[in-house]
């Protein structure tokens, strides 16, 4: 599908600053953040496929920069690489969805490097932490696994190869990282897909393939393939497994996790010990291929963000090493690396974006915002209409088909007639109106453009919320009171005992803290409380113990209970 706004960067690629940020000949260059999105797009434009790493401050700033470079580019063309969910040494794992973005990304990247240029994002866009993250041990080996209709593919050896991928065996798939396998049908819900995935075999050849909905669990949509990512950045490989054996008589304070891990145990957290486990010290930047651009988006906020990173997670190691009994002197390894290393090992080519020129000599792309209209539609009419005169190619995006079809109707009571487009027009002199969320508009007088957001109409910008699970958990952890009992997805019945700040090493962070069977005690960052929902069975059930079997058996009991329930619903 074609991005709406795919024709809209080659307005660019003749302004001289995009020539100069694509071609390496200016090592600054100034571009107003209403424009950033559009510049970055034109750049990646220029460069083929040569990918741009676009550095930003914040994860905030990285979301919605990959948000409007999609309008641009589409969605296959633009890949964000998040940072984790979590503190450096916090026994909470990372979402799936987010290690299996992370994952799909390296391998891409990795891809290109050696010669699979087919499977490049044109821009990868990520935050200052995700960036001095130390990669995990999987970087150079992690491989999708990938099925096709009309395929032919042993049943037992894709459970197999999805097992070793992370995926955990149910009865039922509900969510990401489950898989469960009745008779020859395979169900997955992959690290990085929206919808579950359902692999229907006739013998060892694939005759379906179709996303399916966890509510009913019927098939919905038909697929050609679907591309299966690992689900976690920690996988118990050989030789996984041989490091923490060696830990073992190596750090004896961490015994527990280092048998647990070279056991081949998947447990929350493991991720937390990647540090130990790790030989290399990749940076993301590492994997870009010869010819690749970085851009660094206001360098000295990267620089000082980076830093406060290292603070932090010194700090949290100090802390962290008298509470392991670390023997003195013996210092913590380090997930994130300084900034200076960020680009100490890459092939790529680096230039600075900043908001403001630095000096006269430092190259600009001329833009400004376009001033919001909120209430004033006579006021916008007479704004467009001169910009029409002027010979811009105006460009309204609608966040939707109904805000669309309001704006052309309230334009069309002020006399103009702005005909709906499912792509931007280039000619002189016009104004369309697109279906594309967009987060700001930008003029651009050299060009002569001129992109409305329909923020820049309402005053109301897009908000960036947290997923699904997480504002569902949100809506009622508020109602809850200590003493109530809860439900974790993977730990299973716990009694809810209030919402605590915990500070370590100087960072706090809000928690709901949940108690099992041991006086055993989770603590959940409030951001994952997705995975926790009010107990609601009628009498006061037994506290399951945190990371035992006996929920994963109760989950399995009901599930099969429920199939049996739906099988005789159908029979009747």
């Amino acid at each position: 599908m074609t991005a709406p706004f795919a024709t809209v960067p080659k307005l660019l690629t003749d302004e001289p600053g995009v020539v100069a940020l694509a071609s390496g000949s200016a090592p600054v260059v100034a571009v107003p953040e209403s424009a950033r999105a559009l510049v970055v797009a034109a750049v990646g434009a220029l460069s083929g496929r040569r990918p741009v790493l676009v550095a930003t401050p914040t994860g905030v700033e990285a979301e919605r920069l990959a948000h409007d470079l999609r309008a641009f580019l589409g969605d296959d063309d633009v890949a964000f690489f998040p940072a984790w969910e979590t503190l450096p040494f916090e026994r909470v794992s990372p979402a799936l969805e987010t290690m299996g973005r992370r994952l799909q990304t390296m391998w891409r990247l990795r891809r290109g490097r050696d010669g699979g240029v087919d499977q490049l994002p044109r821009v990868v866009v990520a935050p200052a932490r995700a960036l001095v993250q130390r990669l995990g041990p999987h970087v150079e080996d992690v491989e999708p696994v990938v099925v096709r209709t009309g395929d032919q593919i042993d049943r037992d050896e894709l459970v197999e190869r999805l097992v070793a991928a992370g995926y955990r065996r149910e009865y039922q798939v509900e969510a990401r990282g489950e898989i469960a396998v009745r008779g020859s049908i395979v169900d997955v819900y992959p690290s990085t897909a929206d919808h579950p995935v359902r692999i229907d075999l006739w013998g060892d050849e694939i005759d379906r393939l179709s996303t399916f909905s966890v509510a009913d669990q019927r098939s919905t949509t038909d697929l050609a393939e679907a591309w299966i990512f690992p689900t976690r950045e920690l996988l118990a490989t050989p030789e996984v497994r041989e490091r923490a054996e060696r830990l073992i008589a190596r750090a004896p304070w961490g015994r527990e996790q280092w048998e647990r891990l070279a056991e081949g145990q998947t447990f929350d957290g493991m991720e937390s010990w990647l540090p130990w486990l790790v030989a290399d010290e990749h940076l993301l930047p590492d994997l870009l291929p010869r010819g690749a651009l970085v851009l660094l988006v206001e360098p000295k906020r990267l620089r000082d963000r980076a830093a406060d990173l290292l603070d932090e997670e010194a700090s949290l190691a100090d802390t962290l090493a008298s509470t392991w009994d670390v023997p003195e002197g013996q210092e913590l390894p380090r997930l994130s690396l300084p900034f200076d290393r960020l680009l100490a090992h890459t092939k790529a080519g680096v230039a600075s974006v900043l908001s403001a020129p630095e000096g006269p000599g430092t190259p600009l792309v001329a833009a400004t915002a376009f001033d919001p209209v909120v209430g004033d539609v006579e006021g916008l009419a007479r704004r467009l209409n001169r910009l029409r005169d002027e010979r811009y190619r105006v460009v309204l995006a609608a966040e939707g088909q109904g805000s669309a079809q309001r704006l052309h109707d309230v334009l069309a009571e002020e006399g103009l007639d702005v005909p709906r487009r499912d792509t931007a027009s280039l000619e002189p002199g016009t104004i369309s109106l697109v279906v594309a969320p967009l987060e700001r508009g930008a003029v651009l007088p050299g060009a002569r453009l001129a992109l409305v957001a329909e923020a820049d109409l309402t005053g109301r910008r897009r908000v960036h919320r947290r997923p699904r699970g997480a504002r569902r958990g949100a809506d009622y952890y508020d109602d809850l009171k200590p003493g109530d009992f809860v439900v974790h997805h993977q730990h299973g019945v716990g009694r809810y005992a209030g919402m605590v700040a915990r500070a370590i090493g100087g960072a706090s962070r809000d928690y709901l803290l949940i108690e099992y069977k041991g006086n055993d005690k989770l603590y959940v960052p409030t951001d994952q409380v997705g995975l926790v929902r009010r107990y609601t069975g009628g009498d006061s059930p037994t506290l399951n113990r945190m990371g035992g079997s006996d929920w994963q058996k109760t989950r399995s009991r009901v599930r099969r209970a429920i199939a049996e329930i739906a099988a005789d619903l159908v029979a009747l």
